[in-house]
């Protein structure tokens, strides 16, 4: 098995097959196989992370029908980061990012 052009090690292989196995007699959930797979094998059909403008995080925290303080609360951010982010001073990056585009693409009731 390769992927981008890398070999994928033995072990990984051996992993990979005891994971199908698993799945295939019913020991492993289709949702957990997937994730494995995704993760070792780096499928194309990763959700891609979007930047997002202060605009469309202000859009997200009204939907969800939050406060800053809230949204905050949730997000594990300061009242200060969301506002920051929100006015267009900072820009989200990392774990936030990333959280902030499942919100965007599920809502909020993805992270409740």
């Amino acid at each position: 098995m390769t992927t981008n052009n890398k070999k994928t090690s033995r072990l990984t292989e051996a992993l990979l097959e005891t994971a199908k196995d698993m799945n295939n007699v019913g020991i492993l959930g289709e949702a957990a196989y997937e994730k494995i797979t995704m993760r070792h094998l780096e499928m194309k059909d990763k959700p891609v992370i979007e930047p997002l403008t202060a605009e469309d995080i202000r859009m997200i925290r009204e939907q969800a029908h939050m406060s800053q303080s809230v949204f905050a609360r949730y997000l594990n951010l300061t009242v200060g980061y969301v506002s920051q982010l929100e006015r267009g001073i900072k820009h989200p990056t990392g774990a936030v990012l990333v959280l902030l585009n499942v919100i965007h693409r599920k809502g909020i009731d993805a992270i409740l």
